[in-house]
C-alpha cells in the first residue's frame, strides 16, 4: 500500500472527515481527531500497512499524564538532532525539577522480519518525506503544545512539590514542637512527682523523728523514775546498813572492852607475876654475885670489871648450864625485853585485834566480799620499784583504796599490813621503796603504822626488841619453842634454821630501812628516833647469840646511815660498845657459823661502812636516767628488779 496524501479543498470531506484551513482546535479536540482518523485509516485498509498499530495510541487528557508512574522516553532520529537542540538546551536548565514520566507501555512494537522492519521504515519516511504544510504546522503545534503543557505540568508539580515540602517541614516543625511540648510537660510533670514525694517522705521523716523524739523522752523520763526508785531504794537500803553498822561496831566496841578489861586483869596478874619473878632473879643474882665474889677472893677467876661483857657472858653460861640441869627457869629468864618496849608490843597487839575481831564481824555480816580489794592492794605492793614516779603512784593508789567506802578501812589496814610483811621475804623486795609508800600511806592514815608494827612483832620478835629462851617447864616441845619465836612449819615439817635466819634478816632489812625514811614534806611517827631506841633496848636487854646477830648486822646495814649521821659520836659509842663486848661475847661462844657474821659487823665498823649510804636508799628519777659508766657494777636494787 503506498502513502496517503491528503489534500486540503475548502470545502471538502475526506472519509467524511472535514478539513478546516484555520482550525481552532483544543488539545483534546485534536487528539480525539487524530484517534478516530486512525481507526478509520486501519478499518479502511484491506491489507496490513506497516507500522500499522493495533491498539490506539493512548493518548490521554492532561489528568491521565499527571497520574502515569512510568517515564515517557522520547526517541529522536539524527535528522530532528538539530531542530531539537533548543529544547534540549531548554530542558537542561530544567533538570532540577522533577516531573512526572508518560506510560509507553502500550506502544505496539512489531515482530516481523528484518527485511519488513527495512520496507516499512523506507514506508515511513517517505509518508513523513511526503506530508502537508498543514500536518507538519499542525504536527509543530501540537509539540509546541504539548512542550508548554509539559513545562505547565512540571512548573505546576515542581510548585505542588515545594509546597508539599514546606508542608511537610511544617508538620515535622510542629510534631516536633508537640514533642518538645510533651517532653517539657512530662520533665515538668517528674520534677512535680519527684518533689511531690519528696515533700510526702520529708513529712514522713518528720511525723517519725517526732514519734521517737516523742518515745525517747518517754522512755528517759521512765529510765529517771527507774534511777530514782531505785536510788532511794539503794539510800533506804544504805541507811539500815549503816544502822546495822552502827549497831554491829557497838556490840563489837562493848566485846572490846570486855575484852580489854579481861586482858588487862591479865595483864596486871603477868605483870604481878613478873615482878615476882624479877625479884627473885634479883635475889638469885645477888646471890650469884656473892658466890663469885667468894671465887675472885680465892683466885680461881680473874677479876671482872662488871661491865656489859660480863654479864652477857654469864648469862650464856647459865643459859648453857641449864639445858643439863632440872632447875626451872623463872619468867624473868625466859623473855628478855624492856619494859618500854613490851608495853608498846601490848598496845600494838591489842589493836591489831580488835582490828581483826572487828572485820571478823564485817566479813560476816556483809554480802559483798572484799577479796578484790585485797588482791589490788597485793597488785600494787608487787609492782614497786625504786623510782620517784612509781612510789608516788602506788602511794596515791593505795590512799585511794583506804578512802574507798566500798571497803572499810580496817580491812584495808590490815591487808596492807600483812602484805607489806608477807612480800619482804621476797629477794628481789624493795625495802627502801616500801619504806617510802608505807610512811606516805600512813601519812594520810595515822594509825596504821601501829598495825604494822604488830604484825612485824608477829612476825619476828626482835623487832621488839625481845628474846625468848627456851626452857622444858615453859614449852611442851622444842618445836612449840620455835614456833613461839618465829619458826615456820610447812607441811608438817619445821622450817630449818638457815631459812628462819633468811627470814629474820629481811624482817631487820624492813625494819630498818622503815626506821630510817625521810620524805621531804611527810613526817615518819616511826623515824630514826624509834630506831636509836630499837639499838639502846637491844643492847641493854638482849643476850649475844646467833639470832640476835643476824638482826643487829641487818638493822645496822639498813639504818646505821641515818643513825650516825643525826647522833654522830653517840651512835660510834654504841658501836664501839658492840665492837668490844657484843663480839666479844659471839667469838668466845666458838661456834663456826658465827664467823662470817662476826666478821661483816666488825668490818661494817672498822671500815666505817656506815658512813655512806646503802645501795638503793634514794629514789632515782626514772630507770632509763641512771647512765652506767663502763666497767661500773648496777646498782643490787635495779639489778634485782
Amino acid at each position: 500500500m503506498g502513502a496517503i496524501k491528503l489534500e486540503i479543498r475548502c470545502p471538502h470531506k475526506v472519509d467524511e472527515i472535514a478539513a478546516d484551513p484555520e482550525p481552532d482546535w483544543s488539545f483534546d479536540a485534536l487528539l480525539s481527531e487524530l484517534n478516530s482518523l486512525e481507526k478509520k485509516l486501519s478499518g479502511s485498509s484491506e491489507v496490513p500497512v506497516p507500522f500499522t498499530k493495533t491498539h490506539s495510541r493512548g493518548f490521554s487528557s492532561i489528568k491521565s499524564v499527571e497520574k502515569s508512574s512510568m517515564a515517557f522516553i522520547m526517541r529522536v532520529s539524527d535528522d530532528e538532532m538539530e531542530d531539537s537542540e533548543e529544547e534540549a538546551m531548554e530542558d537542561s536548565g530544567r533538570t532540577l525539577v522533577t516531573g512526572k514520566r508518560f506510560n509507553c507501555d502500550d506502544i505496539y512494537i512489531s515482530e516481523s522480519d528484518d527485511s519488513d522492519y527495512e520496507l516499512a521504515f523506507d514506508e515511513q519516511s517517505y509518508l513523513m518525506d511526503g506530508v502537508g504544510v498543514l500536518e507538519g504546522a499542525l504536527f509543530e503545534r501540537s509539540q509546541e503544545h504539548q512542550l508548554g503543557v509539559k513545562e505547565e505540568l512540571r512548573n505546576q508539580i515542581s510548585a505542588l512539590e515545594i509546597e508539599l515540602m514546606r508542608e511537610s517541614e511544617k508538620s515535622d516543625s510542629a510534631s516536633m514542637r508537640v514533642e518538645k511540648y510533651v517532653d517539657a510537660r512530662r520533665e515538668s510533670d517528674r520534677k512535680f512527682d519527684t518533689q511531690y514525694q519528696r515533700k510526702i517522705a520529708e513529712a514522713l521523716d518528720n511525723h517519725l523523728t517526732a514519734i521517737q523524739r516523742d518515745h525517747e523522752l518517754k522512755s528517759q523520763i521512765e529510765e529517771r523514775r527507774i534511777r530514782n526508785d531505785a536510788a532511794n531504794e539503794e539510800a533506804k537500803r544504805r541507811e539500815k546498813a549503816l544502822q546495822e553498822e552502827r549497831l554491829r561496831q557497838e556490840r563489837a566496841r562493848a566485846e572490846a572492852e570486855a575484852k580489854r578489861k579481861v586482858e588487862e586483869a591479865k595483864m596486871a596478874a603477868l605483870e604481878a607475876e613478873r615482878r615476882a619473878a624479877k625479884e627473885a632473879a634479883e635475889k638469885e643474882a645477888a646471890e650469884a654475885s656473892k658466890r663469885i665474889a667468894a671465887v675472885v677472893s680465892q683466885g680461881d677467876v680473874a677479876g671482872h670489871d662488871g661491865n656489859v661483857s660480863s654479864a652477857n657472858s654469864s648469862l650464856q653460861s647459865q643459859e648453857a648450864g641449864s639445858n643439863g640441869s632440872d632447875k626451872p627457869k623463872s619468867a624473868g629468864d625466859i623473855m628478855r625485853a624492856a619494859k618500854s618496849a613490851r608495853n608498846l608490843e601490848q598496845g600494838r597487839l591489842q589493836k591489831l585485834k580488835m582490828l581483826d575481831d572487828e572485820n571478823q564481824s564485817l566479813r560476816l555480816s556483809s554480802k559483798l566480799g572484799f577479796s578484790g580489794h585485797e588482791k589490788h592492794i597485793l597488785r600494787l605492793m608487787k609492782q614497786i620499784s625504786g623510782t620517784k614516779e612509781n612510789v608516788s603512784a602506788k602511794s596515791s593508789e593505795l590512799i585511794k583504796i583506804f578512802k574507798n567506802p566500798a571497803c572499810p578501812q580496817s580491812i584495808s589496814i590490815v591487808t596492807f599490813a600483812e602484805k607489806v610483811v608477807s612480800l619482804c621475804t621476797s629477794p628481789a623486795f624493795p625495802a627502801f621503796a616500801c619504806s617510802h609508800v608505807v610512811v606516805l600511806v600512813i601519812s594520810q592514815v595515822p594509825h596504821a603504822m601501829d598495825i604494822l608494827l604488830a604484825k612485824l612483832h608477829k612476825a619476828c620478835v626482835y623487832t621488839v626488841p625481845k628474846y625468848i629462851a627456851y626452857s622444858k617447864s615453859a614449852f611442851d616441845s622444842r618445836v612449840a619453842y620455835l614456833k613461839t619465836i618465829g619458826y615456820e612449819e610447812h607441811d608438817g615439817k619445821i622450817e630449818s634454821t638457815e631459812e628462819y635466819l633468811q627470814r629474820l634478816e629481811s624482817y631487820m632489812r624492813l625494819y630498818g630501812a622503815l626506821v630510817q625514811t625521810e620524805v621531804q614534806g611527810v613526817q615518819n611517827p616511826h623515824g630514826p628516833k624509834e630506831g636509836w631506841a630499837w639499838l639502846a633496848r637491844f643492847l641493854n636487854t638482849l643476850p649475844a647469840n646467833k639470832y640476835t646477830a643476824v638482826a643487829l648486822k641487818a638493822f645496822l646495814q639498813t639504818a646505821g646511815f641515818v643513825l650516825f649521821r643525826k647522833y654522830r659520836s653517840q651512835f660510834r659509842k654504841l658501836l664501839n660498845i658492840i665492837l668490844k663486848d657484843f663480839l666479844k661475847v659471839l667469838r668466845e661462844s666458838e661456834d663456826s657459823e658465827l664467823r662470817p657474821i662476826i666478821i661483816e659487823i666488825q668490818s661494817y665498823i672498822e671500815d666505817n661502812e656506815f658512813i655512806q649510804e646503802p645501795e638503793g636508799r634514794s629514789l632515782q628519777g626514772s630507770l632509763l636516767s641512771k647512765v652506767m659508766a663502763p666497767g661500773s657494777q648496777p646498782s643490787r636494787s635495779y639489778y634485782d628488779y
